[in-house]
């Protein structure tokens, strides 16, 4: 018997059992609008969501992994993992109320719709902001990753390393944010020569 981890959670609601927390993988439903859903009004949302490192059997070459949360008032918080960037995603978040936390791979690029009061990570301005466009067009393009998130709440994003398989250590990046400079200084060259005029 498979355990739950190994199934999409809309495989669950159909049969009445909801999960809104824990690790789970995200894999790829043919024939459905959702690759990974939960839509939950009276509890919290804590989710760790494994992309897939492969596609699937059937899976057509441009398809990105879909997956959808929806909440009314409780907090959300989602991790998205993965550790192959060509497994593309769409995340798409509604709430009423919501708070909502989401940390996104290191390795994230693409488009981002959000309200303009989001807040963002140490970690996330330092390797992932450079990699995406805030509230940019409609368009879709299916070769880059797009998230988007409704509600009144507070949205916070922040990032997930790639490299450790980790949540971002808050403390190493607010140090590389506040002491690192983004460019280097250009090294001057010096004459030392006129010291050794008389």
């Amino acid at each position: 018997m498979s355990s739950s981890s190994d199934h999409s959670t809309l495989s669950y609601e159909k049969e009445g059992l909801i999960v809104p927390s824990g690790v789970h993988k995200v894999k790829y439903l043919p024939g459905e609008n959702w690759d990974f859903h939960v839509d939950i009004a009276h509890k919290p949302v804590d989710l760790s969501l494994v992309l897939p490192h492969y596609r699937a059997r059937n899976q057509p070459i441009d398809h990105r992994m879909s997956i959808f949360l929806g909440n009314e008032t409780h907090p959300v918080k989602v991790k998205v993992c993965r550790s192959y960037c060509r497994s593309k995603f769409e995340l798409e978040i509604r709430a009423s109320t919501s708070d909502v936390t989401i940390w996104l791979p290191s390795d994230f690029a693409g488009v981002i719709h959000t309200p303009k009061t989001t807040k963002f990570s140490a970690g996330f301005v330092n390797r992932i902001m450079g990699n995406v466009r805030l509230n940019a067009g409609s368009e879709h393009s299916y070769d880059e990753d797009e998230v988007v998130v409704s509600t009144r709440g507070h949205v916070t994003f922040r990032m997930w390393d790639v490299q450790t398989s980790t949540p971002e250590n808050t403390q190493k990046e607010t140090f590389r944010r506040l002491f690192c400079c983004s460019r280097k200084t250009p090294e001057t060259t010096h004459d030392w020569d006129f010291l050794l005029e008389d």
